[in-house]
């Protein structure tokens, strides 16, 4: 594999810059493509562009659960299935694609990207910092450098915007000089120490104890979800077969490959309404509803789920448990490979095969997310110093524009009693955003609206593995892919793809493979299309709707993020099934804004269910998922209250203190924590007591 020909970095008055322009906020006015911003009027040359791969899919919804499409043999069998549609699973169907093998990618959450690649920073990490010798080391700079050619093929979003870790006196820049040289020995390129004006000019922000940092031009930034979903869809117009909510119960090694027992899940309301008996479907958009987007607002604020780790290790807030599913199919798939990207599940699939040589500690990172305004508050990825507990906690601004802070870095064994890990929301929330203020004291905590957690997928080998498995050859493991997975994740599949070549796998290069892929998102200018039509913020009911004669490409769904109903039209169409407003979400922002999704304020979520209800051909919008709450959330409430932020405001003032606090900030030590096997409970009894209960209960209704 050749690497795309990089452009040098910059050097403005005398400051090393990024290559991407800093400033500008993806989708308002133009769009990052390649790493680089691409004005409004480039962006249907660049971005929306003609001729991807998404045009070879017929214009209408995909089938429950389903692509359109089987890419099975003639005697139903495959010849590779791909477990689990995180970033590596994905990366490496859409290598599979470039073949002419028939391919099935099987997830056992209700959509791709529901499990590690979904809760994390989204850096396009350097490597600089990885183990030399390591499989991290070895793929993660590799695999940074494939990211502008990738977004110029996918169109998911890519800011080249470089990273700072920043040091606060003399002994920490001592740190920065063993990454230098670490970053040397790993073949990272342009990296160097900064100091005094020239760190300022870079960062003005920046806390007045800064005393130098060492910057990274190729660090980049890109939303994990967007660019899963870019790969997973891509390698899907390319032939792949995906399902999703499959849970892999058993794998029975066969004289010519294997046999998967999957259990095929979907949402108990989904099921019921199956059974609804409805003539015709509502009148707004179409969908079921007579009183508009306002008469689902019980929806909104009656669920109450919260999700465990066993959970998160299967999709999380899209997990068969958090999602109230039930089977409603056993499958028996034929194969001849098997590739293990089950993320926090991989070492359970290993041991079906007879593979225990590894286990997965997920390691909890809990993030705050700030609106779009407090984006200014940062240019570039922003790195305490290294200390001994790991990287410590960020400061980001996002493709998007918001600023994100975290993670926390919490191993997780079994649950166990609550008295063994006394740390509670508040003492999490105080340690992000007061570690964070040390980095950057002037972002407003006022500014906050909403809070989640990731669960890394930490192997006990203490590296990625990604290697044939010792016990049956024709499977493949890439697991344990935590951080700096992402970023290498590209380089990742070109690996496995070796490796299923050495176990004899030989399909040919597919002549019809289509690399492209074109953006699902249009960018404006503030009110108005790129054509210069003008946005139109539409009334709850059809007939006034009807009334106002605007097209769905002017139709504001959410108002925040000025999503379109075409936007979630061209989602629906797109060769991935869709059937919830968390799924929308993830490909179009509806309802990621500074409201989230209040009704009060403009009922997107009701509004898109609709549109979803519409394409799906659903009776009843009851069937179409809702976005789930509380989730991972460290917050008490989805719409903050004024005493919510003055709360979050004192935390954020006061210092992380105590060991606990330390152990939180770990990247890298195991810290030892006795196990007390988690009774089995039903749904019907009241959860668990402890302080961790937006993670570890059994979710429960209000």
């Amino acid at each position: 594999y050749v690497l795309p020909h990089r452009a040098p970095c910059s050097r403005m008055g005398g400051v090393s810059m990024s290559g991407a322009t800093q400033g500008e906020v993806h989708g308002e006015g133009g769009a990052y493509v390649g790493g680089y911003w691409k004005k409004l009027d480039e962006c249907e040359e660049n971005f929306n562009i003609q001729g991807g791969s998404n045009e070879n899919v017929p214009p209408t919804a995909c089938p429950r659960s389903t692509t359109r499409h089987s890419a099975a043999k003639a005697d139903g069998s495959y010849d590779v299935v791909v477990i689990g549609a995180g970033c590596i699973g994905a990366a490496v169907a859409r290598e599979l694609s470039k073949t002419t093998a028939s391919v099935l990618m099987i997830e056992a959450a209700d959509d791709v990207c529901q499990g590690a690649t979904k809760g994390n920073s989204g850096i396009v990490h350097a490597g600089f910092d990885d183990k030399p010798g390591s499989t991290r080391a070895k793929l993660c700079w590799k695999g940074n450098q494939m990211f502008p050619a990738l977004d110029e093929d996918l169109h998911f979003g890519y800011q080249l915007t470089g990273s700072l870790v920043v040091a606060r006196g003399a002994e920490e820049e001592k740190h920065l000089e063993e990454l230098l040289e670490r970053g040397a020995t790993n073949g990272v390129e342009n990296l160097r120490i900064v100091r005094g004006a020239e760190l300022r000019k870079m960062e003005p922000n920046l806390d007045e104890a800064a005393t130098a940092a060492l910057h990274s031009p190729d660090a980049g930034t890109l939303i994990p979800y967007e660019y899963n979903i870019a790969l997973a869809e891509n390698a899907a117009d390319n032939g792949v077969e995906v399902r999703i909510r499959r849970i892999v119960d058993a794998i029975e090694k066969t004289t010519d490959g294997f046999e998967i027992s999957a259990s095929h899940w979907e949402p108990k309301p989904w099921v019921e309404s199956k059974a609804m008996a409805s003539d015709a479907l509502g009148n707004y958009y179409g969908g079921v509803g007579e009183g508009g987007p306002w008469d689902k607002f019980p929806v909104l604020v009656k669920g109450k789920q919260e999700i465990s780790i066993d959970d998160m290790k299967v999709g999380g807030s899209g997990s068969m448990r958090a999602m109230d599913g039930v089977v409603v199919e056993k499958e028996k798939i034929r194969t001849r490979f098997v590739i293990n990207c089950a993320g926090g599940a991989s070492d359970k699939i290993a041991s079906m095969v007879g593979d225990e040589s590894f286990q997965i500690k997920p390691r909890l990172g809990e993030y705050v997310l700030l609106k779009k305004s407090s984006g200014e508050a940062c240019n570039h990825i922003l790195f305490p110093c290294p200390g001994p507990y790991g990287k410590g906690i960020l400061v980001q601004k996002t493709l998007w524009g918001n600023l994100i802070l975290g993670p926390t870095a919490r191993d997780q064994h079994e649950w166990a009693d609550p008295n063994v890990d006394p740390m509670d929301k508040e003492t999490i929330l105080q340690t992000v955003l007061s570690s964070c203020k040390k980095l950057v004291p002037s972002f407003d905590v006022n500014d906050a609206f909403h809070s989640f957690a990731g669960a890394r997928a930490k192997s006990t080998r203490g590296d990625w593995i990604i290697e044939q498995c010792a016990t049956a050859s024709s499977m493949i493991h890439a697991a344990g892919i935590d951080s700096p997975g992402i970023a290498g994740s590209p380089a990742i599949a070109l690996e496995v793809v070796e490796l299923l070549k050495e176990a004899g796998f030989n399909a040919p290069a597919d002549p019809t493979f289509n690399p492209k892929r074109a953006a699902t998102i249009t960018p404006k200018a503030g009110d108005y299309l790129p054509s210069g039509e003008k946005l139109v913020y539409t009334p709850d009911t059809k007939e006034a709707l009807n009334s106002a004669s605007c097209s769905p490409k002017q139709n504001v769904v959410c108002k925040c993020e000025k999503v379109t109903e075409a936007e979630i039209v061209e989602a629906m169409r797109r060769s991935l099934p869709l059937d919830s407003t968390q799924t929308m979400r993830k490909r179009t922002r509806a309802g990621m804004g500074g409201c989230q999704g209040k009704p009060w304020n403009y009922g997107c979520e009701c509004r898109v269910a609709q549109v979803i209800a519409r394409e799906n051909e659903y009776k009843a919008t009851e069937a179409v998922g809702r976005r789930p709450w509380k989730g991972t959330s460290q917050f008490e409430h989805r719409w903050l209250t004024e005493d919510d932020k003055v709360k979050l405001v004192d935390l954020s003032e006061a210092g992380p203190s105590g060991v606990q606090t330390e152990k939180m900030l770990d990247d890298g030590t195991e810290v030892e924590v006795p196990v007390v096997p988690l009774p089995e409970v039903q749904e019907t009894l009241a959860p668990p007591k402890s302080p961790f209960d937006a993670l570890k209960s059994i979710f429960k209704s209000e």
